[in-house]
């Protein structure tokens, strides 16, 4: 979580966080919309980093449709868990929400656009399906 809006400490933090936990084993599409975070030229160097094992997808201007799914995620976040809670300290917030996502949401909260299936269930199957190609 970043108090600021920057390329550094907001989508560079996240996609370094992301890759140390998961990596990156194959292709990959990255998909975003068009915020000035994920089309400036310090994060298009991280992707071209990888030598087209990841492309960067971004939602035509004017369609929020393409980011339903985050968009959700958020409603989700803010409805179930930070509302019903009270902050003193911006820790308290960002462990509090660290593990309603890594407990709850990945988890065991299962997700209409993933077939109803967990995160962790979706990805599993996603593994498996790869390893058996």
């Amino acid at each position: 979580m970043s108090d600021n809006l920057t390329t550094k400490d907001t989508v560079t933090a996240a996609w370094n966080m992301a890759i140390k936990s998961n990596g990156i084993t194959a292709k990959l599409i990255f998909h975003s919309d068009r915020g000035s975070q994920y089309v400036s030229y310090t994060f298009a160097d991280i992707i071209k980093s990888y030598d087209g094992l990841v492309i960067q997808s971004m939602s035509r201007k004017g369609n929020c449709w393409d980011n339903a799914v985050t968009e959700s995620f958020f409603k989700s976040l803010k409805i179930e868990w930070i509302y019903k809670h009270k902050y003193n300290y911006r820790s308290q917030a960002e462990l509090s929400i660290f593990s309603w996502i890594e407990t709850w949401c990945n988890k065991r909260r299962i997700h209409s656009t993933l077939a109803y299936k967990t995160i962790n269930e979706f990805e599993i199957e996603i593994y498996n399906q790869n390893l058996a190609a």
